[in-house]
């Protein structure tokens, strides 16, 4: 499903291929790989990816792990991701683990979040001006 060629064509990250789950498909079972997914669909089970984008209508039953992640539907079940992107119309009901973390206002999330590392020893606030 997720392939490894070094052509990088639209979608593509890393040499790696955007996989697509489209609006009337449902995928029941464990998706793994390096690759980027886009989810407009319904997936039960657990993600393993490089990236995945959750679209607005679309929905995961299960856990997430990535490294950069862009929720804007539904997820049930925990995300771990270096770098998560959490959009004003997410529904996340699970734990959130993250290395860097944006979460627009209007997100509904329900669970316990946590930072994966600290490198700067004391957890100190960083505030980022934003266009």
């Amino acid at each position: 499903m997720f392939g490894k060629g070094n052509e990088g064509g639209a979608g593509s990250r890393g040499g790696c291929n955007l996989s697509f789950i489209g609006a009337d498909v449902t995928v029941t079972g464990n998706i793994g790989g390096a690759g980027n997914l886009h989810v407009d669909g319904c997936v039960d089970g657990d993600v393993i990816c490089g990236s995945i984008i959750v679209g607005g209508d679309g929905k995961v039953n299960g856990n997430i792990k990535a490294d950069e992640a862009r929720v804007a539907g539904a997820v049930n079940g925990t995300i771990s991701a270096k770098s998560l992107t959490i959009d004003a119309s997410a529904r996340i009901n699970g734990d959130l683990s993250y290395d860097s973390v944006s979460i627009e206002t209007g997100a509904q999330v329900e669970g316990r979040v946590k930072r994966l590392t600290r490198e700067d020893g004391g957890g100190a606030l960083k505030l980022i001006a934003g266009d």
